[in-house]
């Protein structure tokens, strides 16, 4: 009851905010949903004892999401800033060893992974319109729905046992083909510009990389000892376990948006 509650709350808030409101609001869900997934990325790195400059880190994170999702600066800028800034925190640390490699890659991967995909979603509301951004939320939810049920009733070979136990070959498979007839309906009635063809590739896609993001974030919880990444949501755990699946479908349907439309 619990999550069906804490759903029943955010869903309105992020779809009424999305399709009400003007792009700027999204870019603001962005970077509420950036800085508290940054928390939670933070504590993670902690469990493996990897030290992180964190206000340094959460401002590239922060700087990276506006800047690709309301284009206040050049993306390149604002990563090279950001690469610079952190090694000249590690040399200025001035302690060799083994973790220095460790600790300043996990400074940079947050705003490649948190800053730049959470931009992206952005980016699609502002170049797109409020029915594009929409859409890649519906197929998300849709795959990741059709992966639970279809696992749940024909599931016997583990996708990821040792990241995942529960996911199976047959629930990803049932994920991907309804999350791409979905992506397809849905692309036709907003309409998108495109073949049948394309729609197929994107929603397949869509589906596979949500899958991914999904056993990608999982892997970094399970690698810290953690079941969930936080507590914010009641029932569903942290922001990050809520977004992982938007975090890697989101960059290549903003490429799709932003380039193929």
């Amino acid at each position: 009851m619990t999550r069906v509650l804490s759903a029943l709350v955010l869903l309105p808030v992020v779809v009424g905010a999305v399709w009400f409101l003007p792009p700027v609001a999204t870019l603001v869900l962005a970077l509420v949903a950036a800085t508290l997934a940054f928390i939670e990325y933070a504590a993670i790195a902690a469990s493996l004892d990897v030290r992180l400059p964190r206000l340094l880190c959460a401002a590239a994170v922060l700087a990276a999401c506006a800047a690709l999702g309301a284009g206040i600066a050049p993306i390149e800028v604002v990563l090279l800033t950001a690469m610079i800034t952190i090694g000249s925190v590690a040399v200025g640390a001035g302690t060799p060893g083994p973790p220095v490699l460790r600790d300043t890659a996990a400074a940079l991967l947050p705003i490649l992974y948190i800053g730049l995909p959470l931009g992206a979603l952005a980016a699609v509301r502002a170049i797109g319109g409020r029915e594009a951004l929409l859409l890649l939320m519906a197929t998300i939810v849709i795959s990741d729905s059709a992966q639970y049920y279809t696992g749940r009733a024909f599931g016997r070979r583990p996708l990821a046992p040792a990241i995942s136990p529960k996911k199976t070959l047959e629930g990803a498979f049932g994920g991907m083909v309804i999350g791409t007839l979905a992506f397809i309906l849905g692309a036709r009635a907003i309409p998108l510009s495109g073949p049948v063809l394309m729609f197929a590739l994107v929603g397949a896609s869509i589906a596979a990389l949500g899958i991914v993001g999904d056993l990608f974030e999982s892997l970094l919880k399970r690698s810290a000892g953690m079941k969930d990444s936080g507590s914010i949501i009641p029932g569903h755990g942290g922001v990050l376990d809520r977004i992982d699946s938007w975090l890697f479908a989101a960059p290549l349907y903003y490429v799709f948006i932003r380039y193929l439309q």
